[in-house]
């Protein structure tokens, strides 16, 4: 994974390094990518040119949000409203404009993201267990 420098201003920069918040990469696509910061114990969502803080509880609550967005329904539904779904994730001050593109990308940054931080934290349990498995 690679590590990367976040300045508080909450714009995710790799030229600006800033000492006081390292993370790591959790996962990343060409649409978008999840940061890891231990010091703040916390993840960001880099999306649609900007960068968003999620406290770990409230990332999993923003994924399942993402997640029930029926993404058939607004393809099928001939109105103008259901071409966008509007996103306010909780305790921040970002609001997502979603397209059914957008919607879609973001659905496979967060599912990667999940799958990615469960498989280190089982790689972690296995490892401290002491556990070796022989092939």
């Amino acid at each position: 994974m690679d590590k990367v420098y976040i300045c508080l201003n909450f714009k995710l920069n790799r030229e600006m390094v800033c000492p006081l918040a390292q993370v790591e990469e959790v996962f990343k696509t060409t649409q978008g990518a999840v940061y890891q910061c231990s010091r703040k114990n916390c993840y960001w969502l880099e999306f649609q040119h900007s960068t968003t803080a999620f406290k770990i509880s409230d990332f999993f609550l923003f994924k399942k949000r993402i997640d029930a967005i029926d993404v058939a329904s607004m393809i099928g539904d001939a109105s103008r409203s259901a071409d966008f779904e509007i996103v306010m994730p909780f305790r921040t001050e970002r609001c997502f404009l979603l397209s059914v593109a957008d919607v879609l990308a973001l659905k496979e940054i967060l599912s990667g993201a999940k799958f990615a931080i469960e498989l280190n934290s089982e790689v972690k349990k296995i490892l401290r267990g002491g556990n070796v498995f022989a092939l």
